[in-house]
């Protein structure tokens, strides 16, 4: 198809403003699917995301529209996620579009991750489409939402479209908007093809089928092309788009967004952002996306260390389907042979781990969260640390610097001191308060990242009940008085539950591993004692009871110096046991403390 006819664009918004509904109501209208396929969350192809209706993977989709002007256009739509986990996601598929739809709740107005995917759509110079959704809603306020997007996001409240995806009101409305407001794509005038590459994924049959959005030239089966980043030259197999399932095409030309196939069999010869062009004739590359960095280690382990190798293999398909996602081999005492792995947060580890069980049937064992910490060592060197077993001893440390984000909270007035006394909790700093409207304020703090890893989120739900929301920022690294907390059973250190954690909650920290573990360790002959220490210095002590055997009741009667005998034999006998005895930690164990 003629550029000039060609739009492509992304849905953008806070989670659960009603993206997914949206493009499934895109879909039926422009009869790319019919009533009969129709399904809810069509985009979300899956399990997860149907359970959890939350979009997980951008979705690439393309309908053909008939406008108002009688002309036939190709509309290339994908679907975004709305969790802060996944903003990679995001900004992947920005780079595929020239426009966005903004989708703002009616009742429920601009959230912090909004504003966090509108900078990310400016960013890229993307034209941006306002759409307020759900005005069918009995609690709907759209003068509100308009106010809002005017005072917070300084969009005029002219370009919104009142819509509600749910009742079909407005979609046509929506798409003239798309034809008319969104610019063509611009071919870029190089020499020969020109094709970024934006998300991927492993087909059993097929290797790896890569999502492209060809800037400049065509792109048809048994052309011969090469990828920049390897410099491998690879044959197209074949080309094609999604409607939403992949269909082929003869050819795909510059402006439209679609897949192709050719014979790549390892995911590692595929690199987000790689441009691919003419292998005969190159094209210098295309400007790609940042590099990601993640921003949370965990030690992901197979709980049968046979599935060493096979974990290795899948680990790598799910990278090639999400490249925010890293990995690394690494070894533990406790664990055996397995991977660090880096994700964006704490939801991405879940859903990575999620997929591992059950896309790939995987037993596995994740250890707790960690995040990376920066050290300045007594000799003028810098070393990063993610992984507590590797930390240096203190004396050769001159400084322990945290990685912080800046947190931006959005929560309605009441709940100000609240959302206050959490961030204070968390060793945050209130940098900023602002005024949204009558009834609700953002708060600008700096807080440690390792603070907001685990229950942060949930309890901003709970505190403000499930009307407060947040989005954050990474923002540098401070220097802070951290400690390295080890575990000791019977005297000797389980690398699997160390961390490193703040002095002021070490002790606090300490208890709590302790008094789980003295519950999951079975008991001994003897008694096992379970001790946090910092150093050389224990902040905690459980014990765990000993097994005892009744060696007097052979006794009938008779003298108690004849039971004190046997009593004291007993007691020599558990002394010495003590002194030679080890204790083995079973798996069922690990992952009942890793899980808590």
């Amino acid at each position: 198809m003629q550029t000039e006819f060609i739009r492509n664009f992304s849905i953008i918004a806070h989670i659960d403003h009603g993206k997914t509904t949206l493009s499934d109501r895109l879909l039926n209208m422009t009869g790319t699917i019919s009533d009969r396929e129709m399904q809810a969350q069509m985009l979300d192809s899956m399990d997860l995301e149907r359970e959890r209706g939350i979009t997980i993977k951008a979705h690439p989709v393309t309908m053909y529209y008939q406008g108002k002007d009688g002309q036939k256009y190709e509309l290339n739509l994908i679907d975004t996620p709305g969790h802060v986990d996944f903003s990679y996601e995001v900004s992947r598929s920005m780079s595929a579009c020239e426009g966005a739809l903004l989708i703002i709740d009616a009742a429920q107005g601009v959230e912090a991750q909004t504003v966090a995917n509108l900078h990310l759509a400016m960013k890229q110079n993307l034209f941006i489409i306002p759409v307020i959704n759900k005005i069918d809603l009995p609690h709907a306020n759209v003068e509100q939402v308009l106010n809002q997007l005017e005072d917070i996001l300084a969009i005029p409240r002219e370009d919104a479209i009142a819509a509600s995806a749910k009742k079909g009101i407005g979609i046509s409305e929506i798409l003239e908007a798309i034809v008319s407001r969104v610019p063509p794509p611009k071919a870029t005038g190089a020499p020969s093809a020109q094709a970024l590459l934006f998300d991927s994924y492993y087909d059993t049959y097929r290797g790896v089928v890569t999502h492209v959005r060809v800037c400049n030239g065509t792109l048809k089966a048994g052309m011969s092309v090469k990828l920049l980043h390897s410099g491998k030259n690879v044959e197209i197999k074949e080309v094609g788009s999604f409607n939403p399932k992949p269909y082929p095409r003869k050819e795909l030309t510059a402006g439209e967004t679609g897949y192709f196939t050719a014979n790549i069999k390892s995911p590692l010869d595929i690199k987000m952002g790689d441009t691919l062009t003419d292998a005969k004739k190159p094209s210098p590359p295309l400007p790609g996306f940042q590099e990601i960095h993640p921003m949370v280690y965990s030690g992901i382990y197979p709980i049968n260390t046979a599935d060493y190798e096979h974990l290795k293999a899948n680990l790598a398909k799910l990278q090639l389907n999400d490249s925010a996602f890293v990995f690394q081999q690494e070894t533990s005492v406790a664990l055996g042979f397995g991977f660090r792995c880096g994700f964006l947060g704490l939801l991405h580890l879940e859903i990575i781990q999620e997929r591992l069980r059950r896309e790939f049937e995987m037993d596995i064992i994740a250890t707790y969260p960690s995040v990376v910490y920066r050290l300045q060592m007594t000799d003028g060197t810098t070393q990063e640390v993610d992984n507590p077993a590797h930390l240096p001893a203190i004396n050769h440390i001159e400084v322990i610097e945290e990685p912080m984000v800046k947190a931006f909270i959005i929560c309605p007035n009441e709940y100000i001191g609240d959302m206050m006394a959490l961030v204070s909790e968390k060793r945050g700093l209130l940098v900023h308060t602002e005024t949204l409207d009558d009834a609700r304020v953002m708060l600008t703090c700096r807080i440690p990242l390792n603070e907001i890893l685990i229950d942060f989120h949930d309890r901003i739900k709970s505190l403000t009940r499930g009307y407060g929301s947040m989005d954050y920022e990474y923002d540098d690294y401070d220097a802070s008085d951290m400690v390295k907390l080890d575990m000791l059973v019977n005297s000797e250190s389980v690398d699997a539950f160390s961390c490193i954690v703040h002095r002021s909650k070490a002790e606090y920290r300490g208890r709590a591993l302790a008094a789980k573990l003295s519950e999951v360790i079975p008991r001994q002959q003897f008694q096992v004692a379970i001790q946090a220490a910092i150093g050389g210095k224990i902040v905690a002590r459980e014990t765990v009871r000993a097994l005892r055997k009744d060696v007097t009741a052979k006794c009938y009667g008779g003298d108690i110096t004849r039971k004190r005998k046997l009593l004291e034999k007993q007691k020599e006998g558990k002394k010495r046991m003590k002194s030679v005895g080890s204790v083995n930690i079973p798996q069922e164990a690990f992952v009942q403390v890793l899980k808590s």
